[in-house]
C-alpha cells in the first residue's frame, strides 16, 4: 500500500527565553497532533499548513517555507480502514489565536513547553521535531 502525502503545521510562539507549542486534540480519539491535513490545489504546502492550522486551530501567522521535517502515522479513514501517511511539517510562528474559527468546539488547543509537548504526541518522529526545532525568529535579532 503507497503512502499518502499530507502537510502539517508546527505552530510556536515566543515565551521567555524559549519558545511553547502549540497542540491541537485530534476530532476523533482526542489525543494531542499538530494541525495538519491534505495537500490543496492552488496553494504551496507551507499555505496549505498555515490553512490547516486556521481551520483547526484558529491560527493566524506566517509560515516559513522550509519545511523542518516529516513524520509518519496511519490515519484511520471513514469506515475503519487506515492508510499510512506521511506529514512534511512546516513551522508557523503565530500572530493570532481567533476565537472563532471553522472546527472551533470540535478540537481542544493549548500551548506546551516543547519537552511537555514531545511528551503528548504518540508519533515518534513527530516527538523528535518538537525536540530538534528552533525557532528562527528574524524579529528578535532586531
Amino acid at each position: 500500500m503507497s503512502t499518502r502525502d499530507q502537510i502539517g503545521a508546527l505552530c510556536w510562539r515566543p515565551q521567555g527565553k524559549g519558545h511553547e507549542v502549540l497542540l491541537i486534540t485530534s476530532r476523533d480519539t482526542g489525543r494531542w497532533v499538530i494541525p495538519k491535513g491534505w495537500r490543496m490545489q492552488g496553494l504551496t504546502d507551507s499555505r496549505a499548513a498555515a490553512q490547516e492550522a486556521w481551520e483547526e486551530a484558529g491560527i493566524k501567522g506566517e509560515p516559513n517555507d522550509d519545511a523542518v521535517g516529516f513524520f509518519a502515522y496511519r490515519k484511520v479513514l471513514d469506515g475503519g480502514k487506515s492508510v499510512p501517511c506521511v506529514v512534511k511539517v512546516f513551522p508557523l510562528k503565530v500572530d493570532r489565536l481567533a476565537s472563532a474559527y471553522p472546527e472551533k468546539g470540535q478540537r481542544r488547543r493549548k500551548w506546551f513547553a516543547p519537552e511537555k509537548a514531545a511528551k503528548k504526541v504518540d508519533e515518534p518522529d513527530l516527538r523528535q521535531l518538537i525536540l530538534s526545532f528552533m525557532p528562527q525568529d528574524d524579529a528578535a535579532e532586531g
